[in-house]
C-alpha cells in the first residue's frame, strides 16, 4: 500500500502517516498463525469460533485491510473479469453493466469492458480477453454478443446474460435472463383487455440475427393474440434499439387509421413512436396506446408517462456475476437467484380504446 502524506519530496507538516497493519501484525494481536488469520478471511469453516472471533477483533483494532493483489498471488485466484458487450449506452445494457460491477467489486474483483464491433474479429477478440486471466462475462442480448459468447473456449470461467432462451433449449455457458416471453404476453393481453381488436408490435433485433427467427419479446406478443383468436400483425422493426429507429417505424403505423394499440421492444423505440403519433396529429392514449418495455429511468418522466414493463437488468447482473465466481473460486457456493420476474408499469400511455 502507498504511504501518502508527502508532495514534491519534503515531508509533510502533519504528523507522519501510520503504516497499515499488516496480516502478521494481526496474528501477533491475535496470538495466532498468519495462516489462521487467513484462513478466517476468506471464511473457511476449520476455525474454531472462540479463535475466529479473537482474529476479527484484532482486524477491527488495527484497522486491517486486504491488498488484493497480495490475496491473488497467494490465493491463486485472478481476481478479475472481462466483460464482453456490443453496446454500453442502451439502458439495458449499462444497468446489467451496473450490476456486474457492483457485484464484482463487493467480492474484490475488477472489472474490465471490451465493446464489441461487428469489426472485430471475433475469435480473436474471446482469445484476447481470455488471456487476461479471470473469467469472461458476455452481456448477450444480441446478436454480435450471442456470436462472442458461442465462441468461448470450453476451460475458460464463463457466464452471460442472455435473451429467454426458446424452450428446451439452454444457453452454451452458465447465464440468467428474464421471461420477457412472458412479460410479452402479459403486456399485449393487457391491451387486448382494454378493448383493442389487435395489438401492433415494433420489435427489437433479436440475439439470432435473422428475420425468421423471432426473440422471446415477439414471441410473447404473438402468443397472446393468438391465444385471443387473433391473427397477429405483420411485425414491424427488428433492425434498430433507438428512438430513430422506433420514429421510422412510427411514421408507418400512425398513417393506418385502424392502428389503436402498439406494444414497443424497449423504451427507446417507445419514445420513437410517441414522437412519431404526436407528429401524424394522433393522441396518446386517445387515440392509440403505447407501452414500452424496460422501465428505463425516463419513462415515467415522459407526456404522456410511459406504460412500461419494469426489468430488474441490475439483479440480472449481480446473479450473472455470482455464476461466474462460483466457478472462480471453488470455495463459493452462489445464492439462489434475486431476479423474480417482471412487472407491468400502468402509466398515462395506454388507455381503454375509443368506439
Amino acid at each position: 500500500m502507498d504511504v501518502t502524506g508527502h508532495t514534491s519530496g519534503k515531508p509533510s507538516s502533519g504528523p507522519a502517516p501510520r503504516k497499515a497493519a499488516s496480516i502478521r501484525d494481526v496474528a501477533q494481536a491475535a496470538g495466532v498463525s498468519y495462516q489462521t488469520v487467513s484462513r478466517v478471511i476468506n471464511g473457511h469453516p476449520n476455525v474454531r469460533e472462540e479463535t475466529r472471533k479473537r482474529v476479527e477483533a484484532a482486524i477491527g483494532a488495527l484497522g486491517f485491510r486486504r491488498n488484493a493483489t497480495a490475496f491473488a498471488l497467494a490465493s491463486g485466484v485472478t481476481r478479475s473479469v472481462t466483460v464482453l458487450t456490443s453496446d454500453t449506452t442502451l439502458y439495458g445494457y449499462a444497468a446489467t453493466l451496473q450490476g456486474l460491477e457492483e457485484a464484482a467489486r463487493a467480492a474484490g474483483y475488477s472489472l474490465g469492458v471490451k465493446v464489441l464491433t461487428a469489426e472485430d474479429d471475433l475469435d480473436r477478440t474471446v482469445s484476447s480477453a481470455a488471456a487476461n486471466g479471470g473469467g469472461l462475462m458476455v452481456i448477450g442480448f444480441d446478436r454480435l454478443a450471442a456470436s462472442a459468447l458461442s465462441r468461448v473456449p470450453a476451460d475458460v470461467p464463463c457466464a452471460a446474460v442472455v435473451e429467454a432462451p426458446s424452450h428446451g433449449q439452454a444457453p452454451p455457458r452458465p447465464a440468467v435472463w428474464a421471461d420477457d416471453r412472458e412479460a410479452a404476453r402479459a403486456a399485449t393481453a393487457h391491451l387486448l383487455q382494454l378493448g383493442h381488436r389487435t395489438v401492433h408490435y415494433v420489435a427489437i433485433p433479436t440475439s439470432a440475427g435473422t428475420r425468421r427467427s423471432e426473440g422471446p419479446r415477439t414471441q410473447g406478443w404473438r402468443s397472446a393474440l393468438e391465444t385471443a383468436g387473433i391473427t397477429p400483425p405483420e411485425p414491424h422493426g427488428g433492425k434498430g434499439w433507438d428512438a430513430q429507429a422506433g420514429y421510422d417505424e412510427g411514421r408507418r403505423l400512425a398513417d393506418d387509421p385502424d392502428v389503436t394499440a402498439i406494444l414497443c421492444g424497449n423504451d427507446d423505440l417507445a419514445l420513437g413512436v410517441l414522437r412519431a403519433l404526436h407528429h401524424a396529429g394522433r393522441s396518446v392514449p386517445g387515440d392509440v396506446s403505447v407501452i414500452g418495455f424496460d422501465d428505463a429511468p425516463h419513462s415515467g418522466f415522459l407526456t404522456p408517462s410511459l406504460t412500461t414493463v419494469r426489468m430488474d437488468f441490475q439483479g440480472l447482473g449481480r446473479d450473472a456475476f455470482n455464476l461466474l465466481r462460483s466457478q472462480l473460486e471453488d470455495h463459493f457456493e452462489p445464492p439462489a437467484p434475486t431476479f423474480v420476474g417482471t412487472d407491468l408499469m400502468i402509466r398515462e400511455s395506454s388507455a381503454p380504446r375509443h368506439t
